[in-house]
């Protein structure tokens, strides 16, 4: 399973740390899927051709996520500082959620769950333009006319196909949202409020 992550700002998780001061040791797994999630959270990659504010995972079958990460930008700028709790909290809730049910054998077996996530930065205006990253796998591209400089026809590497979008937590967003892939057949799983 590979992961790829690119954000503006690092990502402590202050829960944890609370716990392990507290003496209570948590479960060898949540605190490698922790290790693991900050690790990859506070590695800050260039736009090397994919997404800011973006989370990848390879699987079989890619879920969507949209989530407030960050807050609204002030003029100009389109995200601003980190929403740890109703942001990271709930993209931490799907990352935990897909790797519980991949290390289930008998749940899905010989399938990984994959996810494409993103960020909204609590504007409905942004939300809609990354989620037109869940629609690009969906839309058909015309390549008969082109010719590689040897003669034969382009290989164009089509982003993977997202069979739902979980989250789009404000009503803006989600109803927003919702028009764009509705129009691709594909579904929007609104989160809860926690």
């Amino acid at each position: 399973m590979q992961m790829q992550l690119i954000m503006s700002a690092p990502y402590k998780p202050r829960k944890q740390l609370r716990t392990l001061k507290e003496g209570r040791i948590p479960s060898l797994q949540l605190c490698l899927f922790w290790f693991i999630g900050a690790c990859f959270c506070l590695e800050v990659l260039g736009h090397q051709g994919t997404q800011p504010h973006s989370i990848k995972i390879e699987g079989d079958i890619t879920l969507g996520g949209l989530f407030p990460i960050h807050a609204r930008g002030p003029a100009g700028v389109p995200c601003g500082e980190i929403k740890k709790e109703k942001g990271i909290h709930r993209m931490e809730a799907m990352l935990y959620a897909l790797d519980q049910i991949n290390s289930d054998l008998e749940l899905l077996p010989n399938i990984t769950l994959g996810a494409r996530i993103l960020d909204t930065c609590s504007r409905d205006t942004y939300a809609l333009e990354q989620s037109l990253t869940f629609v690009q796998a969906l839309i058909q591209k015309d390549t008969s006319d082109i010719r590689c400089s040897n003669g034969e026809p382009p290989l164009i590497r089509k982003p993977e196909r997202v069979v739902g979008v979980i989250g789009a937590s404000a009503s803006s967003v989600s109803i927003m949202v919702a028009n764009v892939l509705r129009l691709f057949a594909s579904k929007l799983l609104i989160s809860c409020g926690f």
